[in-house]
């Protein structure tokens, strides 16, 4: 009995496929109003125009495609949720994720980088005092200029209030020593936005400042070798008595910890994002394969096994967009269990979308041991 049970868990989602058709069952636009519909069909169009069609010569030739994203900053998504009066969108959670989702579809890589630049300039934008919020923001959301956010340490990852790098009060300003590492954009950004240790141990003697690229004292290391992303550069960053005013620290002394965390509850919910992005384009392709291909005279969309595999993956995508968007509302309204959920997006999301791309680069590369334009 348990595989008849089984059986009809796989085949509900399978006859539905065939009844709808699989991309209405995927259908990202599925519940939004109508102008959610018209900023995520622009997101979705520019990425079919300008960023799927680089997406491999930028990551084989590991280019940062600043060009591209100031023309996305055009579109509004260099500050998507920002404050409209420094050049922002002024749009909720909800929206920027459905606006990730959509761009991701094109260049995941790309809008990853894009995702960590608008987290950097909401921090800004909500911790920053007047001065700072008009100093940096607007040419933050116009992609005049990139941000990096550094909180990552070489021995400190998950326990990221054990950081080391230090800052010591020198009358009006603070001398920074220390490293951070894996930062996206490193060295080919222009504003760092720095998790430092002005106070004791722990998370309350952490403060958070903004220093810019060609501070005295600010260098990066080599540029890391990846298997992917490689359109967002990723360096260390190293600060050796890197003097840095006290007017460019965010909120009082011993904030920075929780300014950290509250950006990173809307980057777990970008990056989930980006991830849905990427696993609805496979889905799509796996699709488009599956009806292209033939074996013994048939497509292999004939095959009953691989049906039940195509409708694995949609269920996964569909079940991680609701967790997602489930997340970016409850962040949206302050909810108290909004930072859980925004981990369980990530999570969840990463994982189930994970599994979508690679069903998907799995069936590509038993047809071609080569490099598909679009498995990346």
């Amino acid at each position: 009995m348990a595989w008849r049970a089984a059986r009809r868990r796989v085949t509900a989602p399978l006859l539905l496929l065939r009844q709808r058709g699989i991309a209405s069952c995927i259908d990202p636009s599925a519940g939004l109003t109508e102008e959610q519909k018209e900023f995520q069909k622009v997101a979705l169009d520019f990425a079919a125009k300008e960023m799927a069609p680089r997406m491999a010569e930028w990551d084989e030739k590991e280019i940062f495609p600043v060009e591209t994203m100031r023309k996305a900053a055009q579109l509004g998504f260099g500050g998507i949720y920002v404050k409209p009066d420094v050049g922002g969108s002024g749009l909720s959670r909800l929206d920027t994720s459905i606006i990730f989702e959509a761009l991701s579809t094109g260049c995941t890589s790309t809008t990853a980088y894009m995702s960590i630049h608008n987290m950097c300039a909401w921090m800004i934008d909500t911790f920053g005092n007047e001065e700072q919020r008009h100093r940096f923001c607007p040419s933050l959301c116009s992609m005049e200029k990139f941000a990096s956010y550094c909180l990552t340490e070489p021995g400190s990852g998950s326990d990221a209030a054990s950081l080391l790098t230090s800052a010591k009060r020198k009358g009006d300003t603070y001398v920074l020593n220390g490293s951070k590492a894996f930062i996206s954009g490193g060295g080919d950004t222009d504003v760092y936005v720095v998790m430092c240790r002005t106070g004791g141990p722990g998370p309350k003697g952490i403060s958070c400042v903004v220093l810019e690229k060609g501070t005295p004292g600010l260098s990066f290391g080599k540029k890391e070798k990846k298997v992917g992303w490689n359109s967002q550069p990723t360096r260390a960053v190293i600060f050796e008595d890197c003097v840095v005013p006290v007017g460019n620290r965010l909120g009082a002394e011993g904030q920075g910890f929780n300014i950290a965390m509250k950006g990173l509850n809307g980057g777990r919910i970008n990056i989930a994002s980006c991830s849905l992005g990427a696993a609805h384009a496979s889905v799509l392709l796996a699709q488009e394969h599956l009806t292209v291909r033939k074996q013994f005279g048939e497509p292999l969309a004939s095959n009953q096994y691989l049906q039940f595999r195509l409708a694995e993956m949609a269920t996964r995508l569909v079940a991680a967009r609701l967790v997602v968007r489930n997340a970016a509302r409850a962040l949206q309204e302050g909810r108290e269990d909004a930072a859980v959920l925004c981990s369980m997006a990530k999570l969840f999301a990463t994982d189930e979308c994970f599994a979508v791309g690679y069903s998907k680069l799995i069936w590509h590369l038993n047809w071609n041991l080569g490099r598909p334009k679009h498995v990346h």
